[in-house]
């Protein structure tokens, strides 16, 4: 197809009635139909309404943060496709696991799927800070993504944590029951943070549902958010190379 033909493709389907009932402006080409395109769109209101052009340019620098980007999305798809096939109840919750690896079409696929993104996600989360740290990328005017950064780590532990505990086996148990045993040895907070952790003293079905309901919604919530706010930041700041040189002009001469 030639590019005359493309270029009459392209207009055909943004004169469509179907197109213009989602972005009404039709071509930006004005800063001030851009930024409305921006505004009033919600796929794109996220965005800033400028970034610069060598932000867009795929590089290595995208590798790690792509990574950990892409991990979270396959762990989102694969989460939803085992929450059909799972209840957060003893002792129905060992059961759903026999019956997804041995009865389920598939379901040894898609559960190993789920559990190698989540540590692919954990081990990109931490080389990807390691890299912005090492290249000082969390200066001046980077400082509060660095913060959201360390925030969307923590979340990627705490996602990784709470779903050790929902296959319901002997690892899962005692595994989360060394964890809260740790936490509690924290000064001041460290008991209180256990009984809240477990909802009672000791690893049951309260423990289940909690980190069940941690796991599934209030986690992926929190994360999606502050991830909508660092990729935001990322572009806005010019992405995730180091200090920015100074410019030449910027110099004064003695």
């Amino acid at each position: 197809m030639s590019s005359f033909q493309l270029s009459a493709l392209g207009a055909l389907i943004r004169n469509s009635a179907v197109y213009r009932s989602i972005i009404r402006h039709g071509v930006a080409n004005t800063n001030r139909n851009r930024s409305l395109v921006v505004f009033e769109n919600l796929f794109l209101h996220v965005h800033p309404v400028k970034v610069r052009e060598k932000t867009l340019k795929f590089s290595h620098t995208y590798w790690l943060g792509g990574i950990t980007l892409v991990a979270s999305f396959v762990l989102i798809v694969t989460g939803i496709f085992l929450m059909f096939y799972y209840h957060p109840s003893v002792p129905q919750a060992y059961r759903d696991m026999k019956e997804l690896m041995f009865v389920v079409d598939n379901g040894v696929f898609y559960r190993n799927m789920h559990r190698w993104a989540a540590h692919l996600m954990v081990f990109g989360a931490l080389l990807h800070m390691l890299r912005v740290f090492y290249h000082r990328a969390y200066k001046p005017p980077r400082q509060f993504n660095w913060v959201v950064g360390v925030i969307l780590l923590l979340v990627t532990l705490l996602l990784s944590y709470t779903g050790y505990l929902l296959p319901w086996d002997q690892l899962a148990f005692w595994g989360v029951s060394v964890g809260t045993n740790m936490a509690k040895e924290a000064p001041l907070v460290g008991k209180p943070l256990r009984f809240l952790m477990l909802g009672g003293n000791i690893v049951s079905e309260n423990a289940l549902l909690r980190f069940y309901v941690l796991h599934c919604v209030v986690l992926p919530t929190v994360l999606l958010l502050f991830l909508s706010v660092h990729i935001w930041r990322i572009r806005k700041d010019g992405g995730v190379q180091g200090p920015p040189e100074k410019d030449a002009s910027d110099e004064v001469e003695p």
